[in-house]
């Protein structure tokens, strides 16, 4: 039976009903029929359902006002189709204001409600599948159209898992002519679905295709068996019908942008989770057992709530999401959970953090974002303006610094006391004893004024493990969401780190050295540090700070973004020790280049943002702006089309600052841990195809990056803060002699001196040579998407301009191969585009510049690797680095092997943990373990022969060997017996599977049945049958994931 895009739907339409979805065909209620449910075809809402359910949930409200209602929502009125669901979503989460006559005459307000949000019973939800929408002579049919009360409210477009032509972003680019041609369809979408049946993607209306997001889990925090088709955990974790109400009234936002453009956001599935555990947590901390008796039920949504935690003791906990996942928007998220709950009975929420400008750009956030919290939010401009805002009776979002909580020097209060409720709740941004200057007087004070207040912690970096203290006022984590989880589900990009310490051709005693007890001064305590010139700050600014460093810096930095403009457009920060730094460094920067220097703020590329007053000296005062100005140029920045490509800070936009088009980050300031963290996660952002962020060292902060990541992993995280230098020549030159190897005997001069005749013609004879291998295309379209990768973080590195021309020969051959084929999130057309680009721009240098390429691209084939290769990592100087390379190359080679054959891997895996663990006990020296893993990797190459010897297949030999491990079944049944059984085990898994039999027990029992029958059919020894059919089953459920996964 043929794998179609029908199966991948009614799979979806049984998961739909399994969670409590009537699943209705199209034709069944098209107009004409006997069942019909529509008049025409540009119906896109169903009337009479909707007409019920207002009269439903609302008894109250007299038919003419429902009337009103029904046309309000089904005939909205902008020509703006975002203009159009924005009001649509306020009328689903609020209600649809009406006015009528009462029976006093009297004219009253009141709000339909179109959603019964708190008993998800009372709402009709239906999946519809193949719905025809006909609009402006366009006929559209999307796959699954789901339905509440008769509102289309999500649309569902699916492609064939089996047909490699087919992928989820052709299902995207459906998405978006959809909403060109049938707009009415989606005035009233809450979410679009994207999926393969292996793959899915959860996006809103306005979403590009790097916001289209991973949905992780069903229940909870918990990941999802990664063997559940990602459109089932989607399906299940989404749809369920508590949870997508809760997502459409609690997690979704709209956010002007600028210039009247407006943005749906939806939570991701770590915000929504985190938020409710939050939510729970939050009402155990602020209530006595009384208090809550009365709750309704949330639904359970575990991420993790703390340990032994008691009622009442108003220590909420703390949220740690790794930098650039969305944290800001988390605690919009949470505040407008807390607000609306009503055993809160109108809340306050206090929102701190520790300094002005971050103040500010988390309330501009919030403030955006108002819709969630039913009100404006309010910040407070003094202590008094505080106090003053703190005494309310009820209500209120309050934005403030910690330090408006320290009373004033010489004042005279009665009492610090400014409100004793309970049902305040403090949030606090960063929540880190370093970012709380004095966090026992923070504690003491804030205390002291809201003694019944609970708290809450948001911080995106692990709180350090000896900080008893933090702990003490926030609790523990209730929910986690590191580095590698961000980068895998694409919230984040990997950072990469280059030392360009090298490139300073600085005498010993003018290099700066990084104390270890040194401590960073701000902004503000600058003037006393200067005072006290002896301090170690003081010393150290003046050695980073001296002209010939400063203009050997100007210089080289220059020469290297231009460098990494060429390769991908986008922009730089460059961080400085102190704010003259700041300025001489500019001076440098434009005696070099003079056309990035400009007097006005609205032109010019390059830019200082700093703080100062007019005591500061006169060259300065070009610098110093005042806030509204400093916001003028943040929205330069942001915007990519805007020339302002530099900025020169000191602590300014360090912190909470996203500008996603940012992609270089020089620095040349002494940071650490949570500080370091910070502002490195300036370039992390997701933005269009950018690859990767890439952080410039010039001052030696290597060792701080490697404590931040030790305490990282010590608190739970994974994931490299910052991927480290050796590591990505290495991946480069793996990924280039997998290419050459793949095309080796063939001979591709002419491509390099032909003219375009010759050029055109060595590309058929290319795509002859590399499909005369077994799976060459696969391979070879691996690979090339790999180098492609790796190659554009690489440039300028002078080992990538060396291969520039091979690369453009293997994309173009890659091109004739596979046109279809899609490298993740990024189009054919993208990849295809950015490496001519690139290729085509890079110039040649003697420059040596490191850049990294990403983590976790997949390791080259050991096949495919040569004896000259291995030799060449024999003969290489850096022992160490040879053991870790080939070490590499193993493990993932290893890895690669157990998606296919897993007694294979195994055995493979031991062999190496043997070798590494005789190196690590020091048994052996590093020249012997080179040559075990030398001998290693050939076993590896040649075992991949083994199924030619046999005259097996790749997929026929992984069950061959699951039978082989039986000695006693090879010595009575002989090898050829053992070929036939695999052969025919092959054929048997092939036909029996279903898309989900692998966690389906009863399909998986008669796959048992049949793996016996054809064990004892041939003789297999009766009292090794058990193991040999649990391992067989085994094989195949890997074999089946890499069928679906490549198929």
């Amino acid at each position: 039976m043929n794998f179609t895009e029908s199966i991948v739907e009614q799979a979806a339409l049984a998961w739909l009903e399994s969670i409590g979805y009537a699943v209705l065909s199209g034709l069944e209620i098209a107009p004409g029929e006997m069942q019909a449910e529509r008049d025409h075809y540009g119906q896109v809402v169903l009337e009479r359902r909707l007409r019920q359910a207002l009269q439903r949930l609302n008894p109250q409200i007299p038919s003419d006002a429902l009337e009103e209602a029904f046309r309000k929502l089904i005939r909205p009125d902008s020509p703006s189709l975002v203009a159009n669901n924005h009001v649509i979503h306020k009328y689903l989460v609020e209600g649809v204001p009406v006015e009528y006559q009462r029976k006093d005459g009297s004219i009253g307000g009141d709000l339909v409600r179109v959603f019964d949000y708190d008993e998800p019973e009372n709402n009709e939800f239906l999946a519809v599948n193949q719905f025809t929408v006909v609009e402006n002579r366009h006929e559209r049919r999307p796959d699954i159209v789901l339905f509440i009360n008769g509102l289309p409210v999500a649309v569902i477009e699916l492609k064939n898992a089996a047909d490699e032509n087919a992928t989820i972003w052709s299902a995207f680019n459906q998405l978006q002519t959809y909403k060109q041609q049938i707009t009415s369809l989606f005035a009233f979408n809450e979410a679009l679905v994207i999926s393969d049946g292996v793959q899915a993607r959860i996006g809103t209306l306005t979403a590009d295709r790097e916001w289209f997001m991973p949905w992780r889990t069903i229940e909870g925090e918990e990941l999802a068996d990664t063997r559940l088709p990602q459109l089932q955990v989607v399906l299940e974790g989404i749809f369920e019908k508590r949870r997508f109400l809760d997502l459409i009234r609690y997690f979704i936002v709209f956010e002007d942008v600028g210039g009247g453009v407006l943005v749906k956001k939806m939570a991701g599935y770590h915000q929504y989770h985190a938020v409710n555990v939050a939510l729970a947590e939050t009402m155990r901390a602020c209530m006595t057992t009384a208090d809550v008796s009365g709750l309704r039920d949330e639904g359970t949504y575990f991420a993790r709530g703390q340990r032994d935690a008691k009622r009442g003791d108003r220590r909420v906990g703390v949220i740690w999401h790794t930098q650039g996942s969305g944290k800001s928007l988390t605690m919009a998220f949470y505040a407008g959970r807390i607000v609306l709950n009503p055993a809160m009975e109108n809340p306050t929420l206090v929102v701190i953090t520790d300094r002005n400008d971050l103040d500010d750009q988390l309330y501009g956030t919030f403030a955006r974002c108002h819709e969630l919290l039913r009100q404006e939010p309010m910040q407070a401009q003094s202590r008094a303006h505080l106090r003053e805002l703190l005494k309310t009776a009820s209500g209120g979002v309050v934005f403030t610094t910690v330090q408006k909580f320290f009373p004033d020097v010489g004042a005279n209060h009665d009492s610090p006391l400014l409100s004793d409720r309970r049902n305040i709740v403090v949030i606090a941004d960063e929540a880190h004893r370093s970012q709380y200057d004095f966090i026992d007087g923070f504690a003491q004070h804030m205390r002291e004024a809201l003694p019944l207040a609970s708290f809450i912690g948001f911080t995106g970096t692990p709180i350090e493990l000896t900080d008893k203290n933090t702990r003490a006022v926030f609790g523990d984590y209730i929910s986690i969401y590191d580095i590698e989880r961000a980068v895998k589900d694409g919230a984040t990009v990997p950072i990469y780190y280059e030392s360009r310490l090298a490139k300073l051709e600085l005498k010993e005693e003018e290099r700066p050295r990084l104390d270890e007890e040194f401590e960073e001064a701000t902004e503000g305590e600058e003037v006393e540090h200067k005072e006290r010139l002896k301090t170690k700050w003081a010393q150290l600014e003046a050695l980073v700070g001296t002209e010939t460093r400063l203009k050997l810096i100007a210089e080289d930095l220059v020469k290297h973004f231009e460098r990494r403009l060429e390769a991908m457009d986008g922009k730089a920060m460059i961080v400085c020790m102190s704010r003259r730094i700041c300025v001489e460094l500019y001076k440098a920067i434009t005696a070099i280049q003079p056309g990035w220097h400009h007097e006005n703020d609205d032109k010019g590329i390059l830019k200082i943002v700093m703080t100062g007053s007019a005591s500061d000296p006169m060259d300065w005062q070009p610098h110093i702006r005042n806030k509204p100005r400093r916001e003028e140029l943040a929205k330069r920045f942001k915007d990519p089309a805007e020339p302002f490509k530099v900025v020169i800070v000191r602590d300014m936009w360090l912190t909470g600052f996203d500008a996603p088009c940012l992609h270089t980050l020089y620095a040349d300031k002494p940071m650490r841990g949570h500080g370091l963290m910070q502002a490195i996660a300036r370039v992390n952002r997701v933005f269009k195809d950018k690859p990767g962020g890439l952080v410039v060292d010039y001052l030696g902060l290597a060792d701080q990056l490697k404590d931040a990541l030790a305490n990282y992993t010590e608190s739970g995280g994974k994931g490299q803060t910052a991927i480290d230098q050796e590591e990505a020549v290495a991946v480069m030159l793996e990924r280039y002699e997998v290419c050459c190897g793949i095309l080796h005997g063939f001979v591709w001069s002419a491509w390099k001196t032909g003219g375009p005749q010759e050029r055109l013609s060595v590309l058929p004879a290319a795509q002859e040579h590399v499909l005369a291998q077994e799976d060459g295309k696969n391979r070879l379209v691996r690979a090339v998407v790999e180098l492609s990768k790796a190659f554009a973080l690489a440039v300028p590195h002078e080992k990538a301009l060396e291969i520039r021309d091979d690369v453009a020969f293997f994309q173009a051959v890659r091109s004739v191969l596979a046109k279809s084929v899609s490298d993740g999130r990024r189009s054919p057309e993208e990849i295809e585009h950015a490496i001519r680009q690139i290729v085509s721009k890079a110039v040649s240098s003697d420059e040596v510049i490191d850049i990294f390429t990403a983590a976790g691209l997949k390791k080259p084939d050991i096949s495919i690797l040569s004896d000259e290769f291995l030799a060449e990592v024999r003969g290489m100087p850096q022992r160490n680095l040879a053991v870790e390379l080939l070490r590499k190359l193993l493990e993932g080679e290893i890895k690669a092997r157990g998606r296919k054959n897993i007694v294979h891997a195994r055995s493979f895996a031991e062999l190496l943990e043997q070798a590494i663990r005789k190196y690590q006990n020091r048994a052996i020296e590093t020249a012997q373990l080179i040559e075990e893993l030398i001998t290693l990797a050939r076993d590896l190459r040649e075992a991949n022969r083994r199924g030619e010897t046999l005259g097996l297949t790749e997929d026929e030999v992984a069950f061959y060997d699951a039978l082989e491990v039986n000695d006693s079944a090879v010595a009575v049944l002989g090898d050829e017996t053992l070929r036939t059984i695999a052969q025919e085990l092959m054929r048997a898994v092939k036909s029996s599977v279903t898309i989900d039999w692998t966690v389906r027990e009863n399909v998986r029992a008669q796959m048992r049945v049949i793996i016996k029958r054809i064990l004892r059919k041939y003789g297999y020894p009766p009292d090794k049958q058990a193991r040999a059919t649990e391992l067989v089953l085994e094989q195949a459920e890997v074999i089946c994931k890499d069928w679906a996964e490549n198929p």
